[in-house]
């Protein structure tokens, strides 16, 4: 079942919703009171660290991808700044303080049901800490690129390929 046929009332009035093509795309309509539901995409933010030509990986201990390596990274809370974002995750996943310096890439696709739809990925550069996993990461470390662990998503695979 899609996300648009999940949304099943409206969230002003509760009345029962209908699918009916609006603005180019089908979306649940309250017949109520004209409420248009637009489903909103789940956007996250990843850092890039390099030191000495290797690059910070953290593990995951959830699903999907569990034991698998990727960037710190986490969904953007909405109203919250992107790259503050980016900076808190790797916060809570390695215990580094980073700086963001500039947007390394923007990439697109769902990788799987509860993942992001978009990935903010910046280049950021260590200000202060020792590396602590925490949170959803088990496990960091450095990584040359040409000895990578098994990754966890196509984003990380592609911004590591570019970055090679």
């Amino acid at each position: 079942m899609s996300k648009v046929e999940q949304v099943k009332f409206c969230v002003r009035c509760g009345a029962a919703t209908r699918l009916e093509e609006k603005f180019g795309a089908v979306r649940p309509i309250c017949p109520t009171c004209g409420w248009i539901c637009f489903i909103d995409p789940k956007v996250a933010a990843a850092v890039l660290i390099e030191q000495d030509r290797r690059v910070l990986l953290v593990r995951r201990v959830n699903e999907p991808f569990r034991g698998l390596w990727t960037l710190p990274a986490g969904f953007i809370n909405g109203g919250e700044d992107p790259a503050q974002a980016a900076m808190r995750e790797c916060l809570e996943e390695t215990n580094l303080i980073v700086t963001v310096k500039r947007v390394l890439d923007v990439i697109a696709g769902r990788e799987h049901q509860r993942g992001a739809d978009f990935v903010i990925i910046y280049q950021a550069e260590i200000v202060s800490g020792e590396i602590v996993p925490a949170d959803d990461a088990d496990a960091a470390d450095w990584f040359a690129y040409d000895a990578l662990p098994p990754l966890a998503f196509e984003a990380t695979q592609k911004i590591l390929n570019r970055m090679r």
